[in-house]
């Protein structure tokens, strides 16, 4: 068993106790489990389903004693597959042997030869390859994101009420509140998570380049294309019928690009939260014994939001090489997909690890409605857009350039603000409006907004 302090990557070293479940998806032996699980359905389906004549219908005992090979997969069965591989030299091919081999000793011997009938390795891989990437979608990726979405709402419900100064090209803007920033992002991850749920993936079993050649040469009477198409959407997959050998690998760009655009609007996120940490209007509540800097006993620093940024970017750059490699193949086939297929799983580990990470940092702030309330009473400039879009109400010429005059080149108080109002000619409502405003109820519908 790998010792993690001694593991070549963080993933399987410093951070394995956070996303050692993902091998269940994501190992080498998980490919192999996924590759019998294709082939074991694919047999099953040319006996039970298309009845070929040269095969038996399979009795329920038999269909669950080959079902129990993927089943009760485990790293002896791994193991007996790399051994074969080791003579092969063929991944898909050490597969093949190591069914044919459970089959020797039985009434199923006979008809061992449909094991991979008619395939092409990419038909046992594609297939394998979208049973990982849908269960891992459905049973880890989807959940988490649904729950750190759910965390960032939950939020921005919390602070709804509590009025910020915005910022906007890092100078002081109309005020906000500090549940709208939060709303904004998880609206924006809402969208995202919806649009990668209802992600299709696709499936081919067609052989060796795309035209069931071997298939129609040794049985012309079956539609082989409405029986890869029923094969493929047993797996829940939509069937791609024009590929050359592989399935070109489209959807899993596409699915590569949705993530990255989750990944992004959370390093958005991570920033914004490390620059409002910095600016104290978060406090990161500190824990017994943890220390925040070798040197300087004071600090607590935002090392979660810090990590998560870090890994996402990481893993973005990797999500865009595999959209932009992927579907790209020499003529009917080249192999170089093939070893960066295998990396899939430490894009999606890292992008894993970079949302618990910002889980636990949501968990380790709170508010500091002193230092933001302060922040806005020292910017009152921040009425001006207030004063003058009443002016303009009243056609007032020259409002804009009145505000500007008023508010470049020195600091507005609170006196100064009520004094220039004050002189200005408008009707006595909307003088009274301006002169009852103060930054922290200038926040427009921000409440409403995060409910």
């Amino acid at each position: 068993m790998l010792n993690p302090l001694n593991a070549i990557s963080p993933i399987d070293g410093r951070y394995r106790d956070k996303v050692a479940n993902l091998s269940e998806y994501f190992s080498e032996s998980s490919l192999m489990r996924y590759r019998t699980r294709v082939e074991i359905e694919w047999f099953i389906f040319l006996c039970n389903v298309l009845r070929l004549k040269e095969t038996k219908t399979l009795t329920a005992n038999e269909q669950r004693f080959l079902r129990d090979i993927y089943l009760k997969f485990d790293e002896k069965s791994a193991q007996r597959i790399k051994d074969f591989e080791k003579t092969t030299n063929h991944d898909v091919k050490a597969v093949e042997y190591f069914i044919k081999e459970k089959l020797a000793d039985t009434s199923l011997a006979l008809y061992s030869e449909f094991v991979h009938f008619g395939c092409t390795s990419e038909d046992i891989n594609n297939l394998a390859y979208g049973l990982i990437i849908y269960e891992f979608k459905n049973k880890e990726f989807l959940p988490l994101l649904k729950n750190l979405i759910e965390k960032i709402k939950k939020m921005a419900a919390i602070y709804a009420d509590i009025a910020m100064l915005a910022h906007t090209h890092g100078q002081p803007a109309s005020p906000t509140t500090v549940g709208k920033e939060f709303m904004n992002v998880s609206s924006r991850l809402e969208r995202q998570y919806y649009l990668f749920e209802k992600q299709e993936i696709l499936g081919k079993i067609n052989g060796a380049t795309g035209n069931f050649n071997a298939h129609v040469i040794s049985y012309p009477e079956i539609n082989w294309i409405k029986a890869s198409k029923k094969f493929v959407e047993s797996f829940g997959f939509v069937q791609n019928i024009y590929t050359t050998q592989i399935e070109p690998h489209d959807y899993i760009a596409e699915i590569c690009d949705c993530v990255r655009r989750i990944n992004t609007i959370l390093i958005d996120f991570n920033r914004d939260m490390w620059m409002y940490i910095s600016m104290d209007y978060f406090k990161q509540k500190p824990l017994k014994g943890e220390v925040g800097s070798s040197a300087m006993p004071h600090k607590i620093n935002p090392i979660y939001f810090e990590n998560s940024e870090g890994n996402l970017g990481l893993a973005n750059a990797l999500f865009g090489h595999f959209s932009e490699k992927l579907p790209v193949s020499r003529l009917q086939r080249d192999l170089t997909d093939s070893t960066v297929l295998r990396n899939l799983g430490y894009a999606f580990a890292l992008t894993i690890l970079a949302y618990k990470s910002i889980l636990t940092a949501l968990d380790r702030i709170e508010v500091d409605k002193k230092i933001i309330q302060e922040d806005l009473n020292n910017n009152w400039e921040v009425l001006a857009e207030a004063v003058q879009t009443i002016l303009r109400k009243h056609k007032i010429k020259g409002a804009y350039e009145k505000l500007k005059d008023f508010t470049r080149g020195q600091k507005i108080t609170e006196k100064l603000y009520k004094k220039f109002v004050n002189e200005l000619n408008l009707p006595k409502e909307d003088k009274e409006k301006l002169l009852k405003l103060t930054p922290d109820k200038y926040t427009g519908m921000a409440r409403k907004l995060c409910l």
